[in-house]
């Protein structure tokens, strides 16, 4: 289908695209015509197709692991095993999914990142179908050191404002909240949504501290040390990027035009950042569709960090185990382009259609959560304290009253008005 830079776009055509230009055109495995963007002939490798280059590595690589590897050790030939079939997939994909809405440092990384969201949901359905206690000596498979019991550890003992405590609550998971909120930041990239997250993910704390002990923290280190210090740093720089990718002149020059070598160093680098910026304008009150996209979207991203904190309780995972970062580090890289499509798809009247990214990654979550809801059957016996729930319905029935009020009744109350003034 080719891509039109002037006129409308078709409702058909942008169903099939999902996005028009310029993101359409990005979509469509050709340059957008909005950047006029010409091919450095220094990097022009960096644009040809290599499949039979890669193919060739690929292959290489096999033959390196089939020649030199013990084959007498069967753990180790499993995972070599499961490297190369991931490997496999992933450059398959490369070359045959379509575009995604990113074309910086190339679109063929982005279509290696969809390819690892295929892998690791398939994983997901796959533990899915395992019993817990299956699904526990299966992280061993990964590290022997995992499939025990872990030591419940909380950080509400002492509640006391003293500087001890205070001392003692600044570990690694302080730049670890700042660095989780400065990419949810890049993520957004709306800071009242940032700051409506944050606010609500330490309520949610509140609220299931009666089944991660993790979560039962002092009321300091809620608002003091997660929300105002730490949260706040994050989103602060991660909002300073998102103005400086947003503020920043694209004026794309050839290497061999930049006198300096510094001048040379500085436009290669400048390769791995984005191309242009979207700035989101979620506007939850314009109709009811961008509200209840809104409401969506910020479950989403409530549930993603959910997720991770009760799949490390219920598989026995430590929080700083290689697989928990390596975990966040992949749904970051999901989320990016995700974002991007699930922003279009909702302020876009003429999308009929979900990204891929954004499809998958909401598979992806879904698919963690019924993870999650299988595994803790007899796990968390305490009740849900009563002014939980009352919390949360208040809070249902405020959003419920606000949408019907918003959306029905005062719409009808100025068609009245209007009717009455004519």
């Amino acid at each position: 289908m080719s891509v039109r830079p002037e006129g409308k776009v078709s409702a058909r055509q942008c169903a099939e695209a999902c996005t028009p230009s310029p993101y359409h055109a990005e979509n469509t495995h050709q340059p957008s015509p909005m950047f006029h963007e010409s091919h450095d002939p220094t990097l022009v490798f960096f644009y040809h197709p290599r499949t039979l280059s890669v193919l060739v590595a690929l292959l290489a690589g096999f033959l390196y692991v089939a020649l030199f590897v013990d084959p007498s050790n069967d753990i180790l030939n499993t995972r070599w095993g499961l490297v190369a079939l991931c490997s496999v997939f992933v450059v398959v994909s490369v070359v045959l999914f379509r575009d995604g809405p990113f074309i910086r440092p190339h679109p063929a990384f982005w279509r290696a990142v969809l390819a690892l969201n295929v892998l690791y949901v398939m994983f997901l359905v796959f533990l899915l179908f395992q019993s817990k206690q299956s699904g526990r000596h299966m992280m061993a498979f990964f590290d022997p050191a995992l499939g025990v019991v872990l030591p419940e550890r909380s950080y509400g003992e002492d509640c006391a404002l003293t500087w001890d405590n205070i001392r003692g609550g600044l570990d690694v998971f302080v730049l670890a909240h700042s660095l989780g909120w400065f990419g949810k930041a890049l993520i957004i990239r709306n800071l009242t949504m940032c700051w409506i997250l944050s606010i609500a993910f330490e309520l949610l704390e509140y609220s299931l501290a009666h089944q991660l002990p993790n979560f039962n923290e002092c009321w300091w280190d809620h608002w003091i040390l997660d929300v105002l210090l730490c949260n706040w740093l994050g989103i602060y720089v991660g909002m300073k990027w998102c103005e400086h990718f947003k503020m920043k002149t694209y004026t794309w020059h050839g290497i061999r035009d930049i006198p300096s070598l510094r001048g040379k160093l500085s436009r290669a680098g400048a390769q791995f950042t984005p191309h242009s910026w979207t700035v989101y304008q979620w506007a939850p009150t314009r109709r009811f569709k961008s509200f209840a996209g809104v409401v969506l979207f910020a479950v989403l991203i409530l549930l993603a960090e959910l997720n991770v904190f009760y799949l490390k309780a219920l598989l026995w995972i430590p929080p700083e185990h290689p697989l928990v970062i390596t975990r966040l580090s992949l749904l970051f890289l999901f989320a990016l382009p995700s974002a991007r499509e699930y922003y279009e798809y909702y302020s876009n009247p003429r999308c009929k259609r979900m990204g891929a990214h954004c499809w998958l990654l909401i598979a992806t979550l879904l698919t963690e959560l019924l993870i999650v809801v299988k595994f803790a059957r007899g796990e968390f016996t305490e009740p849900t304290p009563p002014f939980v729930i009352v919390f949360w319905s208040a809070i249902a029935t405020l959003l419920g009253a606000f949408s019907l009020w918003q959306f029905v009744i005062m719409p009808r109350l100025q068609s009245a008005r209007s009717k009455k003034a004519e």
